[in-house]
């Protein structure tokens, strides 16, 4: 990976491709860092401690970099417009009309992306009218000289700004993601996931620091853990490259004096096809009834203080029980929208192609259905080790519930961390690739 960043550096139009994103990069950490009219949370030190553990609190404030945790501009990040792209994307198998728009190629494309900006903005002052609330019910707004919040005319005005500014830092980090697709190197959207993920790490160093220096934990458990996150790098990486290869021969055909076709090929389906996805969506499914609890606490010895601050704790096991199982479903619930085996079946046959000793039609369907039924399983459960490897180490050290730190969010970084990583460096690659041959051809 250094060696591809190298070379690229050394080719003028990518040079000036990557230090446009490492300005874009600039650009969403200033706007991460600065305070919005009317709220004042950075000096209290954020919003959430240790109360807030396993919640879709610490979610959102790993995916902007903590922005959430301390209302700054960018506070909502880019989280409305992956919720509204997740949101597109699963209604396409559902809306025929979303349908059709994703097979009419370049146009559809555009027309497609237009209606997820729409309902990434329509998300993203829904968010923002939760957010001003939450936060004025903790007090963070602006008083009055009297110490109480504002009423009439002006608070409605403070209201008003304080939402504006957040659906406008969501649209603003949105076309900054769209600025890094046009000059930039890399998907716009994953890359500032990937800057608010690495922003963390100085915080979450620094309070590992703190917690072995007061004696919380033995200080040969940190080369365990440094050795633990490199096996999971290289785990994640090997996972990432995984993928089983379909034989497909096709047919030789004759169009006037040329012959076509006739050749072996194979059809790559990945392991871990679903990225990181059905992790999100476990961590979010099972992190709303704390959120919930953060608000309405129960009596203690409850059912529902029982349900949503005990046993969905992630030192639970019934919250491990429930988080492999989600892994596992959202894998093949996102693997049947991705594949369809019907489909594939027919283009191969559209094409003269055959899956060596299987008939085309239905039995070729029905093979590449049971290929990806096994294919999804190794890589829900690929992915469930890297997910819950945290969670296991966390209560092997007794880290989590002395230091509060969300170690189980610790996977889903490292997992679109090292993703992002593969990305960019394949784009990088294939952009010196091309330059290479056009050189050849001048």
């Amino acid at each position: 990976m250094f060696r591809t960043f190298a070379n690229a550096w050394k080719i003028v139009d990518l040079r000036k491709k990557i230090l446009f994103t490492a300005f874009i990069i600039l650009i969403y950490r200033i706007g991460s860092a600065m305070p919005v009219p009317f709220v004042d949370i950075a000096t209290t030190g954020g919003l959430f401690g240790e109360e807030a553990a396993n919640t879709f609190m610490t979610y959102l404030s790993m995916m902007t970099g903590n922005a959430f945790n301390y209302g700054t501009l960018f506070a909502l990040s880019i989280t409305p417009y992956i919720n509204a792209s997740i949101i597109i994307q699963l209604l396409t198998v559902a809306i025929p009309y979303l349908q059709k728009l994703s097979q009419e190629g370049e146009e559809g494309r555009k027309k497609m992306n237009r209606i997820t900006r729409y309902s990434a903005l329509f998300l993203g002052l829904l968010q923002s009218v939760a957010y001003y609330f939450f936060i004025r019910a903790q007090g963070y707004l602006a008083t009055n000289a009297d110490g109480k919040a504002y009423t009439g005319f002006f608070g409605v005005f403070q209201g008003i700004i304080v939402v504006l500014c957040y659906t406008a830092g969501t649209v603003l980090v949105m076309w900054l993601g769209e600025r890094i697709n046009e000059k930039g190197i890399g998907n716009g959207i994953s890359i500032i996931l990937f800057a608010g993920i690495v922003a963390r790490m100085p915080t979450t160093i620094t309070n590992l620091y703190q917690y072995i220096n007061r004696g919380g934990a033995y200080f040969g458990l940190v080369p365990v853990a440094a050795i633990a996150l490199i096996g999971m790098i290289f785990f994640i990486v090997w996972m990432d490259n995984a993928e089983r290869r379909i034989p497909v021969q096709y047919a030789k055909r004759v169009v006037g004096r040329k012959m076509y076709g006739g050749q072996n090929t194979h059809m790559p389906i990945k392991v871990n096809m679903c990225g990181v996805l059905p992790v999100i969506f476990a961590s979010s499914i099972l992190s709303i009834l704390p959120t919930i609890a953060m608000f309405a606490p129960g009596k203690e010895g409850s059912f529902w203080y029982k349900l949503s601050q005990v046993w969905l704790g992630q030192t639970h096991p019934f919250y491990g029980t429930l988080y492999f199982i989600f892994i596992i479903f959202f894998a093949y619930f996102y693997a049947a929208i991705q594949y369809n085996p019907i489909e594939m079946a027919d283009n191969l046959r559209k094409n003269s192609g055959s899956v060596p000793g299987i008939r085309p039609g239905k039995p070729t369907s029905t093979y590449i259905q049971k290929i990806l039924n096994r294919i999804t399983l190794i890589g829900a459960l690929l992915l469930s080790v890297v997910a819950m490897f945290p969670i296991i180490y966390s209560q092997v050290a007794g880290i989590f519930t002395e230091n509060g730190m969300n170690l189980a969010i610790g996977g889903t970084s490292i997992i679109i961390m090292v993703g992002v990583a593969l990305e960019t460096q394949k784009q990088l690659e294939s952009q010196m690739m091309m330059r290479h041959y056009k050189g050849f051809l001048d």
